[in-house]
């Protein structure tokens, strides 16, 4: 495996933009307040001979209570299992109280310790390091994560402090792993369910909404197969979105659906079923993601209750009949097997390959069955399909006329294909495209016989009318 090195700090001093940096990327979340970040996130950073493991944490404000006591609990477990450890200050700041106490705590892990003293341009490097020099290290940095400078400074002092048995190149964890968006409203329970499958208090859970604000990768292997679970910020009605976090957070919610290949949709069963989740849903099939419908919460409801959830969702969600609908109690892990089996067919079936013989002779069943409506007296002709491309499976359809066939009937493909293939939980798209007509444009010029011939007949037909 990959060494870990950890991040750690007090709120605000640029621990999500040194992560951005190291790892050459935008995935963390980062804005000018303090308690942005609260779980851990975890990149790998590429820049130096060697890569490893970077840990984004939040910021320890010592405060041991709420969401604060949540945050440094994730800190704590980055810290024991991180080999570097990289204190990040802020030279504009100077040395706070907080600083000295969060430095005790790092020595008592008995870890190597790197200061990384930050927002340093434009101050004189000299005096900005010496105050820090008070605290011992062997080793105090300055740098401008906000500009990228010294961070590669840093790296080359981190390198030497990792052990050498440990630097193999690990594979992607997206590769070969089935990405699984988990996506709904705040506090319906995203957070929990991860934890659930996982099995571990991996991200921070409160009945505060809006706790998760990064959308937080996490690998899982479970029955033999893969899954990378990219947990997502709850979205609101876009009126309610008033901080700008909030609004970051809401896009890198949208950027977590367009990433993954199942969008698992969670719906709080207790709640009903609000616009907002039917926004989240649309724009999962706009982005042609295969989708799960999660109804979390469905214990300690009576049978009364249930029935009404269910024709609720029934009536509303009929413009996604094809989607698994799954009951699940996320707090007590009841529907997680049946969940679990739902993701891996609506995965299956959004990659299956179909070949284009098999599409045609379905599309020949389908045009027997029921032909589109004429056009201008003539019918439109469907002649052969093929595959477009998968997730989602996309058919491609040649034929004549096809301009002007009723959505109604593109409708009606897409269900007679869904059932003949069983692909349930993706959207299926059709795509139509007319045939060349290798006449158009050209004009038919008569021979000399055939115009004779015309004239005879012309004489004729005047004749009879006589």
């Amino acid at each position: 495996m990959l060494p870990v090195v950890a991040l750690v700090g007090r709120p605000n001093v640029g621990k999500s933009t040194l992560f951005n940096a190291m790892t050459r990327s935008r995935d963390a979340l980062v804005a000018d307040m303090p308690g942005v970040t609260r779980d851990r996130h975890y990149g790998v950073c590429r820049t130096g001979e060697r890569p490893f493991v970077v840990v984004d944490t939040g910021g320890l404000s010592g405060v041991e209570e709420g969401l604060d006591a949540l945050t440094a609990q994730q800190v704590r477990l980055a810290i024991e299992e991180a080999q570097v450890l990289v204190f990040v200050l802020d030279a504009r700041d100077g040395v706070l109280p907080q600083d000295r106490a969060i430095l005790d705590d790092l020595r008592r892990s008995g870890k190597p310790i790197i200061a990384a003293v930050n927002k340093t341009d434009g101050l004189d490097l000299q005096n900005a390091l010496a105050e820090f020099a008070t605290f011992g290290l062997s080793s105090t940095l300055p740098l401008s994560a906000a500009h990228n400078r010294g961070t590669d400074d840093l790296v080359r002092h981190v390198l030497p402090l990792l052990a050498e048995d440990a630097h193999e190149e690990l594979a992607p964890e997206d590769a070969g792993a089935i990405r699984v968006a988990i996506v709904g409203r705040p506090n319906a329970g995203k957070s929990t369910l991860i934890n659930r499958l996982l099995g571990e208090e991996r991200l921070i859970v409160s009945s505060v909404a809006g706790t998760t604000r990064d959308p937080i990768r996490v690998p899982l292997e479970r029955d033999g197969r893969r899954y990378v679970l990219i947990d997502t910020a709850g979205v609101r009605r876009k009126a309610r979105v008033e901080e700008a976090v909030e609004k970051f957070s809401v896009i890198k919610t949208l950027q977590s659906i367009a990433a993954a290949q199942v969008v698992v949709v969670m719906i709080d069963a207790r709640e009903n079923l609000a616009d907002q989740d039917l926004h989240l849903i649309g724009h999962a099939v706009d982005e042609g993601r295969a989708l799960v419908i999660a109804v979390n919460k469905w214990d300690g409801m009576d049978q009364y209750q249930r029935e009404q959830c269910e024709r609720a969702l029934e009536r509303r969600l009929q413009f996604v009949d094809w989607a698994k609908n799954v009951f699940i109690s996320a707090l007590h892990g009841s529907g997680l097997r049946e969940l679990m089996r739902a993701i891996v067919r609506a995965h299956d079936a959004a990659n299956r390959e179909i070949g284009s013989s098999e599409l045609t002779r379905t599309l020949e069943r389908a045009y027997e069955g029921y032909q589109p409506p004429l056009v201008r007296g003539h019918a439109p002709k469907l002649r052969f399909a093929h595959p477009g491309g998968s997730n989602p499976p996309t058919i491609v359809i040649h034929g004549s006329r096809t301009k002007h066939i009723a959505p109604a009937y593109r409708r009606y493909l897409e269900n007679f294909f869904r059932k003949r293939f069983k692909l349930e939980g993706t959207p299926v798209r059709i795509e139509f495209r007319d045939g060349e007509n290798p006449y158009a444009g050209k004009k038919n010029v008569l021979t000399e016989g055939q115009q004779r011939k015309r004239q005879r007949m012309i004489r004729e037909m005047k004749k009879r009318k006589r």
